[in-house]
């Protein structure tokens, strides 16, 4: 190789060198987010430990702490959220026409809506499956007899097709009544219009401690039909934005793994020798630069949230008014399949 050849392919390499190691550029969302002092997010019109507001407008959830915990890595406090409630048929319409800078409104991810909906599906938040909830009085103990029977479902849904699925897999006939609205569905339900209701587990429970008059009358049979991995989902387009929103994400099941807490995160700021938590923290090294944030980024998600057990614990947990088992969403090391890359 000629020495002209030989300066040019090691400017090259600086070139790439350099690039690769610049901030990242802000991107036309975050901007947006920091001009308005807000982080719009799509969320559920009211399911309880998931997304729902209470009688004084408060919102809570897991989805809502998402939410909070992406407007504190943003924009420092957790508050300048503003909640726009969509129901299924309007969700992706909200996101993709910029009414909303994310959706976390228990949405699952699937091929069809990662590839044609121009939105980006970022990190799993819950893992979950389809089932079904049936009165006790009804005697049925497993969703294969439910042959000829009607179930009330939501339209515009990914269990409206998974329904249709396993009915014609397995020859049950069954009878779907649809509905456009969450809670016309769960009316119908409870008023005996249909034999059994199906949506994700995790929202059969959230329905039965929300809506029924007894939960003890009704049942959720342990059949699960489908996957069902929930998430907050971007606009394509803007990377830095993506990357905000999938990390935030990451860094609160990172802060589990390595116990940091709501409550002593502000100690092991300053007191931790693990360089890993360090790192995290900011305290030793500024991964926020890469994403167009502060060094302190996800000290002051964890600070305002806790981290992704203490999300999971408060909102949905068995201690909770959900009582969800913790399941496939403990930690890899744990039993469970949340797997975080790391933060470094």
């Amino acid at each position: 190789m000629k020495f002209t050849q030989l300066k040019t392919a090691a400017a090259l390499v600086a070139v790439i060198g350099a690039v690769l190691a610049a901030p990242a550029h802000a991107g036309k969302t975050l901007d947006g987010i920091k001009a308005r002092g807000q982080v719009i997010c799509g969320v559920n019109t009211g399911l309880a430990g998931f997304g729902a507001a209470d009688s004084n407008g408060k919102w809570s959830g897991m989805d809502v702490d998402m939410c909070r915990a992406m407007a504190a890595a943003v924009l420092g406090d957790g508050e300048k959220v503003k909640y726009v409630p969509l129901n299924a048929q309007q969700r992706f319409a909200a996101l993709q026409s910029g009414e909303v800078d994310v959706l976390a409104r228990n949405t699952t991810f699937s091929l069809t809506r990662d590839a044609s909906l121009g939105l980006h599906m970022t990190a799993v938040t819950y893992y979950d499956g389809q089932g079904f909830m049936v009165p006790v009085k009804s005697k049925i103990k497993s969703a294969k007899q439910l042959k000829g029977q009607t179930v009330c479902v939501q339209s515009g849904t990914t269990t409206e097709k998974n329904l249709t699925d396993f009915s014609k897999a397995n020859a049950l006939n069954i009878k779907p009544i649809v509905f456009e609205k969450l809670e016309a569905a769960e009316g119908a339900y409870f008023s005996g219009r249909c034999v059994s209701y199906t949506t994700d587990a995790s929202g059969l429970a959230s329905t039965r401690n929300k809506v029924a008059k007894n939960t003890a009358e009704h049942v959720i049979l342990p059949d699960l039909i489908s996957k069902e991995p929930l998430g907050p989902m971007v606009r394509r387009g803007d990377d830095e934005w993506f990357a905000i929103v999938k990390w935030v994400v990451y860094g609160l099941l990172e802060a589990e793994e390595y116990g940091i807490t709501q409550a002593n995160v502000d100690d092991l700021k300053v007191t931790s020798k693990d360089p890993i938590i360090g790192r995290i923290l900011g305290a030793t090294e500024d991964t926020g630069k890469l994403l167009g944030l502060d060094k302190e980024w996800m000290a002051r998600a964890v600070k305002t949230t806790g981290n992704y057990g203490e999300i999971f614990e408060r909102n949905v947990g068995p201690k909770s008014p959900i009582m969800l088992p913790r399941g496939l969403n403990n930690l890899w090391n744990k039993g469970g399949i949340q797997y975080a890359p790391p933060i470094r």
